[in-house]
């Protein structure tokens, strides 16, 4: 961290562009932002279509995902549509959803969907699906019906997967609910973005794209904590077949 921080203190002062600030100077346009309160305002906004579209996505994806692991006909027909929106631009995408859904609350949470539940289901699909055959048949040996076999064998096999596919989730939905608030409208973080570039204060747009990466590191290790601590002890080496 102090070599990144170092090189964009040096970079600035060189400086490498009229609009790259020296880190010293992004520190101290990030705390003015927090003690305003401007910063917590911004984050109010902006953590509404993140945490309803992350918390949409992962129920869903992960649910998805499951069934497409477990059935090859269901991953046959619903597969494709998580490998399209995956690949799809979404900034084309954006005015589809203004059209249909307006500048709301609604159109945000869509774009924060569409860019982290094609990782959480592709994921979790694909570690459903590498399960190893003999635990699962050693649990159908033991007479475990259909729902203890998914719970106790092939989600916790499964985890370290799904929850990789949580953390590439949520990084993806901080991504797309930024870009909501810079393409459909300019609220929460991404006004602070917009008008700070707007009349070239840029120490602070970068204080709230750095508040962004470091909220979206905090995000994940949460979610590493919650992992360690719903599977702890439950995670087993097996040997390859």
């Amino acid at each position: 961290m102090s070599i990144l921080f170092g090189s964009w203190e040096i970079a600035g002062r060189i400086p490498v562009s009229y609009a790259f600030p020296t880190f010293i100077e992004s520190m101290a346009a990030f705390w003015v932002l927090i003690i305003e309160g401007t910063m917590f305002v911004a984050y109010a906004e902006t953590l509404k279509p993140l945490v309803i579209g992350v918390l949409i996505s992962a129920i869903s994806g992960i649910s998805i995902g499951l069934a497409i692991g477990l059935s090859r006909k269901f991953d046959w027909l619903v597969s494709p549509i998580f490998i399209v929106m995956q690949t799809a631009p979404l900034a084309a995408l954006i005015p589809l959803l203004i059209m249909v859904y307006g500048i709301g609350l609604t159109s945000k949470v869509f774009v924060v969907c569409i860019m982290a539940m094609p990782v959480i289901v592709i994921n979790t699909s694909s570690a459903v699906r590498n399960t190893p055959v003999s635990v699962v048949e050693m649990g159908q040996a033991f007479l475990g019906t259909r729902f203890d076999i998914i719970l106790k064998i092939i989600l916790p096999a499964a985890s370290p997967i799904i929850f990789a596919g949580l953390r590439l989730g949520v990084s993806a939905g901080f991504i797309g609910a930024i870009l909501a608030e810079l393409k459909i409208t300019p609220t929460g973080v991404g006004d602070i973005i917009t008008y700070s570039r707007s009349i070239a204060d840029y120490p602070s747009m970068y204080a709230a794209i750095f508040s962004i990466i470091l909220l979206a590191v905090v995000f994940l290790n949460v979610l590493e904590k919650i992992e360690n601590l719903l599977f702890k002890g439950t995670r087993q080496v097996y040997a390859s077949e």
